[in-house]
């Protein structure tokens, strides 16, 4: 076959647009993250910082955060902030357009209220963009025993896009919300999901990441109902040829 210019470009634009990893989001291997839905970001003239998307977006993200805790799927919180006397962070930063302001946050970032962030729930302070940099992220995932990550929260051509690359890089399967990030210029927002459609991760809304988490059956209970039809047992203990309405 002879692989034509407009046949690898529409391969591509294809995939761009419309490509979808193929891997399952089981809640026993997933983890949620949200990423710097902090005060200075999302609070309305907070600081020269403020996203306005990123307030619009957060009612939605929040009750994704609240589907995630009812399928038992950690959520892990971060914040960029000025960590470690700041000697942590790129040297380069300081040369690139994103800190041209003499803004200063007045004390640690924290979590906006509007997101609902629980107690019992990490929050990780992060140096850099993405979520892994000099973060204790990797082992805290490897702990849990999670494979799969959620990545949500802003900036999504920023930190969401590198956090996102970073985990695969690292092996795990990123699933990224199409509807759950915001940018600051909403007309990034498209691109930056098509390259992560391509090449990083499985894009979708949070719908269908609720869903996804909903109807996929964790392993252990596919196994157990397995055993019961290998058995002839219904999930209710009785036997599936002991009358009545047992559903194997």
């Amino acid at each position: 076959m002879a692989y034509t210019e407009e046949w690898v470009t529409a391969r591509a634009r294809d995939a761009y647009e419309h490509g979808r990893a193929s891997f399952d989001v089981r809640p026993e291997d997933t983890a949620l993250l949200v990423i710097d839905m902090q005060d200075e970001f999302v609070r309305p003239g907070g600081s020269p910082y403020w996203v306005p998307a990123a307030t619009r977006m957060a009612p939605r993200l929040r009750r994704l955060v609240e589907d995630c805790r009812a399928a038992s799927v950690p959520v892990i919180w971060t914040v960029f902030d000025d960590t470690h006397l700041g000697l942590d962070r790129p040297h380069a930063l300081r040369f690139l357009p994103h800190a041209d302001t003499d803004w200063r946050r007045p004390g640690p970032a924290e979590v906006s209220a509007l997101m609902g962030r629980r107690p019992d729930e990490a929050l990780i302070r992060k140096p850099s963009y993405g979520a892994f940099y000099d973060t204790p992220l990797d082992t805290m995932l490897r702990n849990l025993g999670r494979d799969t990550v959620i990545v949500t929260g802003t900036l999504t051509n920023y930190c969401c896009g590198t956090t996102a690359r970073q985990a695969y890089e690292r092996g795990y399967k990123v699933v990224f919300g199409s509807d759950t990030t915001a940018t600051d210029d909403e007309s990034r927002q498209e691109a930056e999901l098509a390259v992560l459609r391509k090449g990083f991760a499985l894009v979708l809304t949070a719908e269908e990441i609720t869903n996804r988490l909903i109807t996929t059956t964790p392993a252990s209970e596919e196994a157990g109902r397995a055993n019961a039809v290998r058995s002839g047992t219904g999930r209710n203990g009785r036997s599936a040829g002991s009358g009545g309405s047992t559903v194997v």
